[in-house]
């Protein structure tokens, strides 16, 4: 390790450990990694260019992001949450499932766990506080816990940025995150069952079923969204970032003309805020292309590699101590940091070892999803509470048991691949 890399990485730290936007903390570290090797500032320009022009998956990021926009200005989640009402609700616990499963849901129509978290976790928590049988931390807990979903069921806007640093097929990728998604959402709804009938959670009043058909014939045409998304990518269709576009399309003329409730002067609100958001974004996709680069430079991905092999460490191990390591440092860095700087250092040792780079893939991406609610930096336990305005600390408080549970999930995945890899294989996939 040389003494440029050296300050490269402190200087990230350094800005990262005050405060400065994690995308602007990389450019200013490879900044000064380029300016002491005297390896000159276009390189930054040549590598990032490079980067983004064989970069064309990376146009989905954007298209997904104003597609989650457009379904939260609209009564889209409105719609999607009466029909989890009428669909779970009169079971005990009813409303926290009906948190998880529109979470579920609407995981198939935003792929991030933020859109998710914004768009109907204020609705959800007003919801389930209003009927008085659940305090307003535990709602907001269970609102971040599901929201990690949204991430996981495609689309998914992380699993993009993976497939971009592992040149992994987005298609298979996506696959393989239904199975894990549905299985949080299962491991989820026995832990909220489990608490409901511990604390004595009252039953919801339940809506008669005679009403459900006409509730599911007004989501029915949100609902298609994931269908029309899959149908497009592996029927042969459209690709990945196409997809990404027919997304942001359909969602446009379902809140616009079907649904009635986009106005020019909210869709210009929504695309500035997903100008706005694609920006940050980018930045740290700019940034950790730079250092990527700076990392190859180094040759640290093939020397850990080869240490490893020369270590003869067994998979299995290896995959439990990088998911130990990302769970750690989930505590304190973003999701999008993580895939993009940290999670390739050990994709050539992945490919040493034998391991499924689908597989683990899905597993990192869990893991950062579930680094999503850790505290202390846990963004959607922050996000949760600007947008309910309950304190961090009730949040925090009851966050654990669900934390827990999404930690066994991971557990299962990591120990058993076939949970990923079933469905991918099923459509050709020979990993």
């Amino acid at each position: 390790m040389t003494l440029e890399f050296i300050l490269c990485i402190s200087t990230l730290v350094l800005f990262a450990g005050i405060g400065t936007p994690i995308g602007l903390s990389i450019l200013i570290a490879v900044s000064v990694y380029l300016l002491v090797s005297g390896a000159g500032m276009g390189v930054a320009g040549k590598v990032l260019m490079d980067g983004l022009y064989q970069g064309f998956v990376l146009l989905a990021v954007p298209l997904f992001i104003v597609a989650a926009n457009i379904m939260n200005a609209g009564s889209i989640s409105d719609r999607l949450l009466a029909f989890c009402v009428a669909l779970v609700g009169r079971f005990r616990g009813g409303m926290g499932h009906v948190n998880i499963v529109a979470s579920l849901i609407f995981s198939g129509m935003s792929g991030s766990a933020v859109a998710d978290a914004a768009g109907i976790g204020k609705i959800i928590i007003q919801m389930m506080t209003k009927s008085g049988h659940y305090t307003r931390g535990y709602a907001a807990a269970i609102t971040a816990a599901s929201a990690t979903i949204g991430p996981i069921i495609p689309p998914s806007i992380p699993m993009v940025l993976y497939a971009l640093v592992s040149n992994t097929s987005i298609g298979y990728l996506f696959l393989g995150g239904i199975v894990p998604g549905l299985f949080m959402g299962g491991v989820l709804m026995l832990m909220n069952w489990y608490l409901s009938k511990r604390r004595g959670f009252a039953f919801e009043e339940p809506t008669p079923l005679r009403e459900l058909p006409a509730k599911t014939f007004n989501a029915f045409p949100a609902l298609l969204m994931p269908a029309i998304l899959l149908y497009g990518i592996y029927g042969g269709v459209t690709t990945p970032t196409e997809a990404a576009a027919v997304a942001a399309l359909y969602a446009l003329v379902l809140a616009g003309l079907f649904y009635r409730t986009l106005t020019f002067k909210s869709l210009l609100n929504i695309l500035v805020d997903s100008a706005r958001s694609s920006a940050a974004v980018g930045l740290v996709i700019g940034g950790a292309l730079i250092l990527n680069y700076v990392v190859a430079s180094e040759n640290i991905p093939t020397l850990l590699a080869q240490h490893l092999v020369g270590l003869d460490i067994d998979p299995l191990l290896f995959l439990l101590s990088v998911n130990l390591l990302l769970l750690l440092l989930g505590c304190v860095l973003d999701a999008t940091t993580i895939i993009l700087v940290i999670i390739p250092l050990f994709i050539p040792a992945c490919r040493e070892l034998g391991i499924d780079l689908v597989h683990f893939g899905v597993v990192a991406v869990v893991n950062s999803m579930i680094g999503l609610i850790t505290p202390p930096y846990g963004v959607l336990l922050f996000v949760i509470s600007a947008v309910s305005r309950i304190p961090l600390s009730e949040i925090i408080a009851e966050v654990w048991p669900f934390l827990c549970a999404l930690l066994f999930a991971l557990l299962c995945m990591v120990l058993w691949p076939e949970l990923v890899l079933t469905l991918p294989r099923l459509f050709g996939y020979a990993g």
